[in-house]
């Protein structure tokens, strides 16, 4: 489903040349659930930003469903991230003002579907997320575990086959953490391919795959 070949990032700072991913080939399969996991700096976030088609390697090819996607333009690029790719943030990333149930409703507002749609769409996954009788509540008024399971929901509202999750868990207390591990291995089993991001060795374990990356290289 995924398969990088090559890739490498760098980045000018100044007057030096920073690589953040050097030579990266990895193949991730359909229906796979992937820990990406190595110390700070050692180039994870940009691996999923590659991986999410939020950032563009420097060399290499990424191929999303066996078609090269790193020299598609901004427009084609949106439409993957909206429609084949959910994304789930450690700061979940919610708007203070509207209520889950409009955060949720969001990247369909950005697919343009219409309002009856994206209200049933939106209900079926808070109540999947278990949040169906807090759906009027503003994130100020939900838990830190119940604003990230607000974020899961507009995660999967467009129905994607690809989870991406950046330290989902890391702002969460131990009984939130677990609750939103059980939600990703209840997407996992319902088909979805799911990567995450953690420093917590302690969810390495759900996954059926560990990826370790040590200075922008893959290493396990």
């Amino acid at each position: 489903m995924l398969e990088l070949r090559g890739i490498s990032k760098t980045y000018q700072r100044d007057t030096d040349l920073l690589t953040a991913l050097e030579n990266i080939n990895l193949t991730i399969e359909k229906g796979d659930f992937v820990a990406i996991t190595g110390p700070s700096g050692s180039g994870k976030s940009t691996l999923l930003s590659i991986l999410g088609c939020l950032d563009n390697p420097s060399s290499g090819q990424y191929l999303l469903n066996g078609s090269v996607v790193n020299y598609l333009s901004d427009i084609e690029l949106a439409r993957i991230r909206n429609f084949k790719i959910g994304f789930v943030f450690q700061s979940y990333n919610l708007i203070p003002r509207y209520s889950a149930f409009i955060n949720v409703q969001l990247p369909m507002v950005y697919a343009g579907l219409s309002q009856t749609l994206r209200e049933k769409r939106a209900k079926l996954a808070l109540k999947a997320v278990g949040l169906i009788e807090r759906m009027h509540h503003k994130p100020s008024e939900l838990s830190g575990g119940q604003q990230q399971r607000v974020a899961i929901a507009r995660a999967i509202v467009n129905n994607p086959s690809l989870i991406i999750a950046d330290e989902p868990t890391g702002s969460l207390d131990d009984n939130s953490t677990n609750e939103i591990i059980k939600l990703f291995q209840q997407l996992h089993q319902s088909g979805k391919t799911i990567v995450f991001v953690t420093h917590n060795m302690d969810l390495l374990p759900y996954a059926n795959r560990v990826i370790k990356l040590e200075a922008g290289q893959l290493v396990k």
